[in-house]
């Protein structure tokens, strides 16, 4: 996958951001979304592919994406397919900064430094290529004004855009209320953001399926399933706990 394209997690992180204020939209939903825009981008490359309410890897080899490698490495090491709701609330921490350092990377942000309450350091990011951001907006206010099917990177994108809650953000008030709608129906154009956007929006709310319990051994009472928790993804870092962090960026 060559570099001059933007990937859907990058799309969708500058969607996120406010122009005015430099931080991101809805920000704990935003991780979920930024782990299922790398999932819609691997399949849009042909690494992975749906295989119903899992993700399965078909292609292997690397897309030239360190970001995107490193989420095929850990779908391929697990060895079966895993669960799109599974593998999103799983622990992505870090991963909307790595974003951000690369959009800055790329000149498309710039951090600019300051300090909350006057004590602790913080990073605000401010858009330095309007027009990019302002591309990707039409292409969703096309779709949503037309009604032509988009295109699938488009479909999907406004389908992670409503899960993650991007809607109000991007079309607020009584007045988008038409067009937050119309974003939401977008969802049904592609088939993995469709998938991917509904297991974020379960994992915000906290719906993961019970596991399908097996038939109870004759004479003993079958006990009450338990919901699953979301399996951590493997090998990737935790983040520090909040006291001992020495610099907030504020998104």
């Amino acid at each position: 996958m060559g570099r001059s394209r933007r990937t859907l997690p990058e799309e969708l992180l500058l969607l996120a951001l406010d122009p005015t204020t430099g931080t991101t939209a809805q920000p704990q939903s935003l991780d979920l979304g930024l782990a299922g825009a790398q999932l819609v981008e691997l399949a849009l490359a042909g690494r992975i592919a749906p295989d119903g309410d899992r993700i399965a890897v078909v292609a292997p080899r690397p897309t030239g994406d360190p970001t995107l490698d490193c989420a095929l490495e850990l779908l391929r090491r697990r060895g079966a397919p895993v669960r799109a709701v599974n593998w999103i609330g799983g622990p992505r921490l870090g991963l909307r900064q790595t974003y951000l350092s690369h959009l800055e990377r790329c000149g498309m942000v710039h951090a600019v430094a300051g300090q909350m309450c006057g004590v602790l350091p913080t990073t605000r990011y401010q858009a330095t290529d309007t027009e990019i951001s302002r591309e990707i907006r039409s292409r969703l206010d096309s779709a949503i004004r037309t009604g032509v099917p988009p295109d699938p990177r488009t479909a999907a994108l406004a389908a992670l855009a409503h899960a993650v809650g991007l809607g109000k953000h991007l079309y607020p008030g009584n007045e988008g209320r038409s067009s937050r709608s119309r974003l939401r129906d977008l969802i049904r154009h592609d088939p993995m953001g469709g998938l991917v956007a509904h297991a974020v929006m379960d994992v915000q709310n906290g719906a993961v399926a019970q596991p399908r319990r097996s038939p109870a051994p004759a004479g003993r009472p079958a006990t009450a399933g338990v919901r699953s928790a979301p399996e951590p993804a493997r090998g990737v870092p935790m983040q520090p706990r909040h006291g001992s962090m020495t610099r907030a960026v504020v998104h």
